[in-house]
Formats: structure tokens, C-alpha cells, sequence
């Protein structure tokens, strides 16, 4: 399902701020090299989240499934002087290029990054985050946000990638699909929608991203 005509889409890109040239290489590397691609978070979404960081300025932020690295890159952009950013994947493969990349920028230092299951790594994490991108298996999406809901700052932003799974989760109710990870993604933005403890609003953007705001504990 196309979400937005890929007209509008190219429209919009080019009229969104250029990434740095580093991005476009590891984006370009990642699309020549890897069947799944596709898990990459992109040119435009890279520049949102971007921008959600420098508009939050946050000086933590944990990152649930970092891939290639490209976005721990682009969230880092609005980290303030003493910021980091924690990120979680259980690759090594993946995990090895993106520190290859990281090494290459002036963020390096600042991105700290864990191998393991992150619903065992979270709890272990002695930090208040600002912002929290959860973009991982997505069975465990509500298991993530239930880990890191303590640990996020009244006012801070979580913000979930794949929540409109290429349209599929239109099927769940209908009961077209059963499938594990649309089920869960259907169930995980149900649950973000009755928890009166945030506001939120479902971007159609890419992929859907879910932002999700802490208003109380």
C-alpha cells in the first residue's frame, strides 16, 4: 500500500534538508549490499527524527534496534554537548558496520551500544531518557514500551516505527490476517491510544511512526 503518491513523496524530499554526505554513503552501502534494506529508516524519515531531536534537544536517548546505525546518527544530530545515546540490536554483523561508521563522526564517543535482548538490557539501565525510538521485533513492541515508560521523562517522547506495517493492520479487525507481527503492531498502537497516561498522535508518514508523549506517570 502506498501511503502517499510517490510523486508527493519525491516532492517532498526534494524540498527536505540534505542528510551529510557520511548518511548517504551508509545508506547507499546498505541499499547495494543487503537483502533487507528495507529496515533501513531512510532519507525522509532520517531528517524527521532528526528534527524531532534537535526541536527535544534531548541528552538521553535509547534507541530499541539500531541495524546499520543510520538512525542513531540522525538522532544524534540534537543531542546537547553532554548528550548520548544508548542503542540495542542483537546483530553483530549489522552492528560492526554501523560502529565503522559512527567512528568517522564527531558523535562517536556518545553512542554507546549494547548486543543482547533488549527487554533483558532496559532494566539494567540506570538512565532518565528523553526520547526513546523503538524500531525492533514487533512482537515486543509492547513489552519495550512498558520497560522504558519509567525510565522516560514526564514530557519526553517515545516514537515507534512500522506501526501501519505497509497498511496491514487495516486486516486485524476485519480478521483478513493473523499474522504475528501485524497483530501485534495493531495490538501495540491499541494499547498506545487507551493509555491515558500519554497523548499521541499516528503519523502516515513512510511506514507509520507512532509519537508518543509521557504527560504523567
Amino acid at each position: 500500500m502506498d501511503i502517499i503518491s510517490s510523486e508527493i513523496q519525491k516532492y517532498a524530499e526534494q524540498h527536505t534538508t540534505a542528510e551529510s554526505d557520511l548518511l548517504t554513503e551508509l545508506l547507499e552501502k546498505t541499499y547495494s549490499e543487503r537483502a533487507d534494506k528495507s529496515m533501513l529508516s531512510g532519507f525522509y524519515q532520517g531528517r524527521l527524527l532528526a528534527m524531532f531531536s534537535k526541536m527535544l534537544q534531548p541528552r538521553r536517548i535509547l534507541e530499541v534496534g539500531t541495524y546499520m546505525g543510520y538512525s542513531a546518527l540522525c538522532l544524534a544530530e540534537g543531542l546537547t554537548d553532554d548528550g548520548k545515546i544508548i542503542t540495542l540490536d542483537i546483530q553483530p554483523e549489522t552492528n560492526a558496520v554501523a560502529k565503522e561508521f559512527w567512528a568517522r563522526t564527531p558523535d562517536y564517543s556518545r553512542i554507546e551500544s549494547y548486543l543482547g535482548e533488549a527487554t533483558q538490557i532496559i532494566p539494567t539501565l540506570n538512565e532518565t531518557f528523553d526520547l526513546v525510538f523503538i524500531d525492533a521485533d514487533k512482537p515486543n513492541y509492547k513489552n519495550y514500551y512498558d520497560l522504558v515508560f519509567p525510565k522516560l521523562r514526564l514530557g519526553g517522547i517515545i516514537l515507534a516505527d512500522n506501526v501501519l506495517w505497509s497498511g496491514e493492520v487495516l486486516k486485524v479487525e476485519s480478521g483478513a490476517t493473523d499474522d504475528e507481527s501485524t497483530v501485534a503492531l495493531h495490538e501495540f498502537n491499541e494499547k498506545i491510544q487507551a493509555d491515558e497516561r500519554v497523548s499521541n498522535i499516528l503519523f502516515a508518514v513512510r511506514d507509520g511512526l507512532l509519537v508518543i508523549r509521557k504527560e504523567r506517570d
